[in-house]
């Protein structure tokens, strides 16, 4: 028997937490006897209070396919952009699923978008899901739906994103922030199209095709045991790895012409080419936010220009816009280093506190999940 949720619980000091529970018979020795597992749904309750804005997210969902997008095409004629561009042209006209692999802010969604509106799908939804931004508590229902009285908080029956996409694609971005024991959920929909929704009983099969992302090293997470091979293998059936901006070369010229342009026709003003000067401070910057930190620092630009030229010399970072040498090679361990005193002193600033607002997470700018899982692996401990 499931009880689906309303009970109260208490712990053995005395606090108080809500819980759901299955209740079970069995015979032992010719008595009838029961085993009753509570479990606590405290946190699933704090997160659909995080999300109650979503009850629309059908509609939203729907009007998001065929927004415009930010950077309109993926441009890029470096050798590089041209092979991976090449095989997204070859594996866009199958059903394969696609492993696209980059850093951070390389363009991995804009990739997914091409690959979709390239496919036999374009018609049909392109699903985005940034498993990153999902409360842990909340990725199974928002991937596979659940039914009513399902949990505590589920008053009416949801569609998942995997049911919105049927017949289209479905974009997971941040993928290797899904938690292991959903893992085994989303290898079946890889392997069988179906699935059951939380709380339900009746299996649903569905055709959609799996574009994922990570800028994280899934093989890593393996030897880690915090990420699954076989659905590594699922996923990495056609890896697509997207180049960091510091090996795109004259790229950066290209998209740095395109967003003065884009930007300042939005203000409305008329400004200067950029000049081989320009160009030349643009190249020296390694670019570690890639093509998202480049199109941010044309924009400020843009909006600090003076007598009609681009102000690089306020929009680029201090530290990187006089120098003229080449940054020094940082070893694995240096990086690691580097890594634990960055996690420490944010946690010395918050007081230890890892997630939520004001918390060590959002200081350093990723998904509460991540940082838990590298101050794991690094064996750092809240004090």
């Amino acid at each position: 028997m499931w009880i689906a949720g309303g009970l109260s619980s208490r712990r053995s000091d005395g606090t108080a937490f809500p819980a759901e529970a299955t209740l079970s018979s069995y015979e032992s020795g010719g008595r009838r006897r029961y085993t009753l597992i509570l479990r606590s749904v405290q946190d699933r309750l704090e997160s659909e209070r995080k999300i109650a804005s979503l009850t629309a997210e059908t509609e939203v969902l729907r009007g998001e396919i065929r927004e415009l997008r930010d950077l309109g095409e993926i441009l890029g004629s470096s050798p590089s952009m041209n092979r991976m561009l090449d095989d997204l042209r070859q594996v866009a006209a199958t059903n394969a699923t696609v492993l696209i692999l980059g850093e951070t802010g390389t363009g991995k969604e804009l990739v997914a978008r091409a690959l979709h509106d390239l496919s036999p799908r374009k018609s049909k939804p392109l699903i985005k899901v940034n498993c990153g931004a999902i409360p842990v508590a909340l990725i199974e229902s928002e991937l596979f739906g659940h039914e009513k009285g399902a949990f505590t908080g589920a008053t009416g029956r949801r569609e998942g994103r995997f049911a919105m996409a049927d017949g289209g694609t479905i974009f997971l971005d941040e993928v290797g922030e899904i938690p292991p024991d959903l893992q085994v959920k989303l290898l079946r929909v890889l392997q069988e199209g179906e699935f059951e929704a939380v709380g339900g009983d009746r299996t649903r099969s569905v055709d959609v095709r799996v574009v994922a992302a990570t800028n994280r090293d899934l093989e890593a997470m393996i030897r880690e045991g915090t990420f699954r091979q076989d659905l590594y293998y699922r996923l990495n059936v056609f890896p697509l790895r997207v180049p960091p901006l510091r090996e795109r070369g004259d790229d950066v010229r290209l998209l740095a012409q395109a967003f003065a342009g884009r930007f300042s026709a939005r203000l409305g003003r008329t400004l200067a080419p950029l000049s081989s000067e320009d160009f030349a401070k643009l190249r020296r910057y390694e670019w570690p936010g890639n093509v998202r930190e480049l199109q941010n620092v044309i924009e400020r630009a843009v909006i600090t220009a003076r007598d009609g030229r681009l102000n690089l010399d306020r929009s680029l970072p201090e530290p990187q816009a006089g120098s003229s040498g080449p940054t020094r090679i940082l070893t694995a361990a240096e990086l690691e280093v580097l890594e634990r005193r960055s996690i420490e002193a944010a946690l010395d600033e918050t007081g230890g506190k890892v997630s939520g607002p004001g918390g060590a997470a959002e200081r350093l700018g990723v998904p509460s999940s991540t940082l838990s899982s590298r101050m794991k692996a690094l064996g750092i401990r809240r004090e």
